[in-house]
């Protein structure tokens, strides 16, 4: 597959397992949490701050924000913005994937 969310450096490809990718990308001192779900919102893979209870949520942001273009091929990144962070979310396909990163 492609690169989901290019400027966090996260691929999912035939290379490697999903946990291994999971486990790669909190390795990234800025990233607290990362969860990958289906297009029912079940839950692949999940790390750190990040849970089986977001799935839902994440996929269903994925899916509103999606339903914002005009384009069908067009996949928009949410970005949830606060204090302690930022969460980017962005659907690949029939995969979902949520970043939460640390303010710097």
């Amino acid at each position: 597959m492609q690169n989901l969310l290019s400027s966090e450096n996260i691929t999912l490809d035939h290379s490697g397992t999903l946990e291994q990718h999971l486990d790669d990308t909190m390795k990234n001192p800025a990233i607290v949490g990362v969860l990958c779900t289906d297009a029912q919102g079940h839950n692949l893979g999940c790390r750190g701050s990040l849970s089986d209870e977001h799935g839902g949520v994440v996929s269903v942001l994925a899916k509103q924000a999606a339903s914002l273009t005009k384009d069908p091929t067009d996949s928009p990144t949410v970005c949830l913005e606060s204090d302690s962070g930022n969460i980017l979310v962005r659907t690949h396909g029939t995969i979902t994937l949520a970043v939460h990163k640390m303010a710097s």
